[in-house]
């Protein structure tokens, strides 16, 4: 597979009462074709987001996903903006461009940041975390490719959002 520059085209879901951000590294092929964070149906981020929310149904459409962070005070955006990307692959990612992260910052009151994924903590903390200030927060990815984490582990890992997000200002 060729590697290629990509871009980001999914618009970061915040608003002015969103406490937590959640920072991915940069949308699958899958995301950028439906439009929306975690698109890849075998992703297991909104089975577990919902569990550990104790909501009753998993969001499945981007406007019923958008009301849910909403909802839950939850931001959702990457750490990329544009990148050499192949395919899915986290590994093959170089020649980073960083999202501009002030444009939720600067908006929303964020407590925590949680990079999910070992690559979106690595670049948060080459790329932005010295102008945050924010110190994030490593998850394990919910991919199906992270084969190790089993769906029970991640809603244990991923319990901290949900800690995070009702915890009061």
């Amino acid at each position: 597979m060729k590697s290629e520059r990509v871009l980001h085209t999914i618009d970061p879901v915040f608003n002015a009462e969103t406490r937590v951000l959640l920072l991915g590294s940069f949308p699958s092929p899958k995301s950028r074709e439906v439009g929306f964070f975690y698109g890849h149906p075998q992703n297991r981020m909104w089975r577990v987001l919902a569990t550990v929310m104790g909501e009753d149904a998993v969001p499945l459409t981007a406007e019923e996903r958008t009301v849910f962070l909403l909802r839950n005070h939850l931001a959702m955006w990457d750490v990329i903006e544009s990148c050499f990307i192949e395919g899915a692959s986290d590994a093959s990612i170089k020649d980073v461009v960083p999202n501009n992260l002030s444009r939720i910052l600067d908006a929303a009151p964020i407590q925590v940041i949680f990079c999910t994924g070992a690559k979106a903590y690595q670049l948060y903390g080459r790329y932005q975390a010295h102008s945050t200030g924010i110190p994030a927060i490593k998850l394990p990815s919910t991919s199906g490719a992270n084969a190790a984490w089993s769906f029970e582990r991640l809603v244990e890992a991923y319990q901290v959002v949900a800690e995070a997000a009702v915890a009061k200002p």
